[in-house]
């Protein structure tokens, strides 16, 4: 009786423990709001921007290195393929990284190595096919990544019952970073700058961006006892979570198309060069209330119905793109409505994922989801080259995108 009372004793004073712990922890952060979690809201938006927002400019690079430098669009495409892949599969290491509370030293060394990267970017030849690939597709890829997923985690240290609605706004820097960039590289590759200072004179706004980010964002001690930790295994375990990841890999083989190819496809088809510049700002600028609206639903209908109705909607315009006008008006119409779905459907990601997981494997969970993502980014993009082929057989590459973006609804 007395080694049996011991035992009880033992085990409700480590109940108690873990208990306070946890209750330690959450009364350590705010409930929702406060200076510090808008500051790190605006820091994540800024990282957001200069990191996937940069990368979604890679289409100003796939027109200016297809049709100015003689590389094929499926060479090309694997630049920009690489570094979106590389990017968010960085996102494993980041992830756990970030769980075990080392946020501020992985932003550090990500915001070094991006910056160098884009720096190298602006000396590399693009003749010289495997400088371009080494330091845009490899190194941009790896800096991007370590501040990426942990800028979007970090949320849930700052937000509670308004988690969600912080990680669209916070995502919304993807789609101003692809205004913004796209313009600027256009107008100043384009014009007198050139390649070498208009890249340079981009790697000089970014260094901007990071260095404010790192200034204002902020993190919270971890101080939930390790005994209480989710086991790593249960990730693989969990059938639904592993069903939605391996329906995005479907999904990111065909919906990042128009994002590689709208400005290439637009001047082939008799678009003014000029205007046809602004289709990738269009796009992301329209995918702005896809990545606000949504998320303020998403408590009502769920994450997960939003993200199949947004995959199914890419699909059809996808499709539909083998019909529009080639006039301004027509591929408007087409890059609004395609910004408005892809937009909602990137920015319920990170919700989804905080959906299936205990806060205190969201990084890891959330690093796992878009790396395994990414493997579709990866092969996506250089398929739907080799489809398209010398000649630009559009049909190809369309069909193959829009079938495969219906992986979400199917």
């Amino acid at each position: 009786m007395e080694k049996a009372s011991l035992t009880d004793l033992e085990q409700q004073d480590s109940s108690t423990k873990h208990t306070s712990a946890n209750e330690d922890n959450e009364q350590s952060h705010p409930v929702d709001g406060g200076t510090r979690a808008w500051l790190t809201l605006f820091g994540a938006w800024l990282s957001v921007a200069a990191t996937f927002g940069y990368t979604n400019a890679f289409g100003v690079y796939q027109d200016l290195y297809t049709r100015e430098h003689d590389i094929s669009a499926s060479r090309a495409s694997w630049i920009g393929a690489t570094q979106m892949f590389v990017l968010i599969a960085t996102g494993v290491p980041a992830g756990k990284l970030y769980d075990m509370g080392y946020f501020r030293r992985i932003f550090v060394v990500g915001a070094v190595i991006y910056i160098f990267s884009l720096f190298m970017v602006s000396l590399a030849h693009p003749d010289k096919y495997y400088q371009v690939f080494l330091s845009q597709g490899i190194g941009m890829g790896i800096g991007g990544g370590l501040i990426y997923t942990p800028a979007l985690a970090i949320q849930s240290q700052h937000w509670r019952t308004h988690r969600s609605l912080a990680m669209g706004v916070a995502s919304t820097g993807v789609a101003v970073g692809g205004i913004f960039f796209p313009i600027m590289l256009n107008r100043l590759v384009h014009g007198s700058a050139g390649f070498a200072w208009g890249v340079r004179a981009s790697a000089f706004v970014v260094m901007g961006m990071l260095g404010t980010a790192g200034c204002i964002m902020t993190s919270y001690p971890r101080r939930v006892a390790k005994d209480s930790e989710p086991a790593p295994d249960a990730i693989f375990k969990d059938a639904p979570y592993m069903v939605f990841i391996i329906g995005g890999i479907f999904v990111n083989w065909g919906i990042f198309l128009p994002y590689f190819y709208l400005q290439l496809y637009g001047i082939v088809h008799g678009i003014d060069p000029k205007f046809a510049f602004y289709m990738l700002a269009i796009m992301n600028g329209s995918s702005i209330p896809g990545r606000v609206v949504p998320n303020l639903l998403s408590g009502k209908l769920g994450p997960i119905n939003i993200l199949a109705s947004a995959s199914f909607g890419c699909a059809i315009l996808t499709f539909a793109l083998l019909s529009v006008k080639f006039s301004i008006a027509g591929i408007v119409i087409f890059a609004v409505l395609y910004g408005f779905c892809a937009g909602t459907l990137f920015s319920m990601v990170s919700p989804a994922v905080a959906a299936y997981c205990d806060e205190r494997q969201l990084g890891a969970r959330l690093g796992l989801a878009l790396a395994m993502g990414s493997v579709g980014i990866l092969t996506g993009a250089p398929i739907e080259g080799e489809l398209l082929g010398a000649n630009y057989t559009w049909s190809r590459p369309i069909f193959f995108s829009a079938v495969r973006s219906r992986a979400l609804t199917t």
